[in-house]
């Protein structure tokens, strides 16, 4: 579905991405994982067009997004939840929906509301602050509010930055739980995320990014079961020695 060659972009002189290369195919939860600064954020941000590539290709079934202006990605198919959330926090939570369901406008009212009462079974919080502004719900109402306003676009693939930021653990626990439902349903999940050991608990595959490279990549478990990544991000020798 997804396949990145040889991408390398940043920031005016700064070059965060160097030579990136990986692939999501269809059904797949893949994360990437690493610690701040190595460049996961840039990675989808360059997808999703809203950081300029200086070399190589992404391919999203058949289109090289790089040359795509960052408002047509969604009616491709290809959607980001941002880091931090980034809701609308003026509007009600059901304007934000319907902002998120603009793309699919010209197929009529009756295809957005129908999105929109799915995006309220799926997420029962948003149905009762549906008249709730956005800026008023807590930290994971939020979240689910993020997600659901990227699912209006009844996207292929969905990328997630960071969805377990600033969140309690069991706000957290279900967070996770809904992007395993996501793909239950038939959706492919890109998520980039510090909490490694979650990430890698209910993802297919996973890639290692640091400084800017793709260093490790292989199956979930095999990730989970690396010693360097155990030492590196998901703290099992510090927990050894306590």
């Amino acid at each position: 579905m997804l396949k990145i060659r040889n991408l390398q972009s940043g920031y005016g002189k700064i070059r965060v991405l160097k030579h990136v290369s990986m692939h999501v195919d269809p059904g797949e939860i893949v994360t990437i994982i690493g610690a701040n600064g190595a460049g996961k954020t840039t990675l989808l941000s360059t997808i999703a067009g809203l950081v300029k590539a200086t070399t190589g290709e992404a391919d999203f079934k058949g289109t090289n997004t790089l040359k795509v202006k960052a408002d047509a990605i969604p009616a491709l198919g290809c959607v980001m939840v941002p880091e931090g959330r980034q809701v609308f926090a003026a509007m009600t939570v059901e304007e934000n929906l319907l902002l998120g369901g603009h793309v699919l406008q010209k197929q009529g009212k009756q295809v957005l509301a129908d999105l929109l009462q799915h995006q309220y079974e799926r997420f029962p919080i948003l149905r009762d602050r549906r008249e709730q502004l956005a800026g008023t719900l807590s930290g994971g109402e939020q979240q689910m509010l993020a997600i659901g306003r990227a699912l209006m676009s009844k996207p292929s693939l969905v990328m997630m930055d960071e969805p377990s930021t600033g969140l309690a653990p069991l706000i957290v626990k279900e967070i996770f739980q809904i992007i395993v439902r996501l793909r239950e349903e038939g959706n492919t999940v890109l998520l980039v995320e510090q909490n490694a050991k979650a990430a890698l608990g209910i993802a297919d595959r996973g890639y290692v990014m640091e400084t800017g490279k793709i260093i490790l990549q292989g199956p979930a478990e095999d990730l989970l079961a690396n010693q360097d990544v155990q030492r590196a991000y998901l703290g099992r020798e510090r927990t050894e020695k306590q």
